[in-house]
């Protein structure tokens, strides 16, 4: 397979399902190397790499919970073992635990921050060092809509979503001098288990609140993922927010 990404080497942390896995397939499509990353399902993860080198592309599978810091850095080290380099950074890993904050626990609290914030910086911190010394860097952090809006019952990923939009900031400043670009995608209501897993009731009322009229496609917020990585290397610190206009 061959693109614009070709020799490129991207890493997809929770690429088995949902947004990851299509992140990882279309910068496949592109031409990248792509590690799919994953934590449980290793079905889901092998099923990834076997539709991307049915394609003709090429990858490999690596297991690793990217919430602990010491797999995140193996997951790296492992990427750069076998293809020698990380040029691209998809932050996607995350949860969700939702519940009000009069009856969320501390552990529902910290594992949505260690899995859907820390890791960002366990996986960022990594690459870093590789993507200065060759001076080109792609991250791209997955955060949410609910990061910029905030959400009834999910207090941690809306602070852990929005903790991901600040630290882009942050890296996208502290980085730019080594050509390496940091951004965040805010999705909106996706069409994935989390979306699926929502009652007919309440996605009549998100969908009331979608301009669009409907849910976003996985394959939608992957396409910003390619473009981010091909065509938008003068985008450094944003958010973009595919989310059919629920917010503005």
């Amino acid at each position: 397979m061959s693109g614009p990404l070709d020799g490129q080497v991207a890493v997809v942390t929770g690429s088995s399902r949902g947004i990851g896995r299509a992140c990882a397939i279309e910068l496949a499509a592109a031409g990248a190397t792509v590690i799919v990353n994953y934590t449980a399902n290793q079905a889901a993860a092998n099923a990834c790499l076997m539709d991307i080198i049915k394609a003709g592309g090429n990858g490999i599978v690596v297991r690793s919970d990217v919430a602990n810091p010491e797999q995140a850095k193996q997951l790296i080290d492992t990427a750069i073992e076998s293809f020698d380099k990380v040029d691209i950074l998809v932050n996607n890993a995350g949860i969700n635990r939702d519940r009000t904050i009069a009856r969320m626990s501390v552990e529902e609290w910290d594992t949505v921050i260690q899995t859907d914030l820390s890791s960002m910086f366990y996986c960022t911190s990594a690459v870093v060092p590789g993507m200065r010394e060759r001076n080109y860097g792609r991250i791209i952090n997955i955060s949410s809509i609910v990061g910029q809006m905030g959400n009834m019952g999910q207090a941690n990923y809306a602070a852990a979503k929005a903790g991901m939009i600040a630290f882009t900031k942050t890296a996208a400043k502290e980085l730019a001098r080594n050509q390496i670009t940091v951004n965040a995608i805010c999705p909106g209501f996706i069409d994935t288990e989390m979306v699926s897993a929502l009652s007919d009731e309440v996605k009549t009322a998100v969908l009331a609140n979608i301009p669009l009229g409907r849910f976003g496609t996985a394959e939608e917020v992957a396409a910003v993922v390619r473009f981010l990585c091909t065509e938008g290397g003068f985008f450094t610190g944003s958010q973009l927010s595919p989310n059919g206009g629920q917010y503005m």
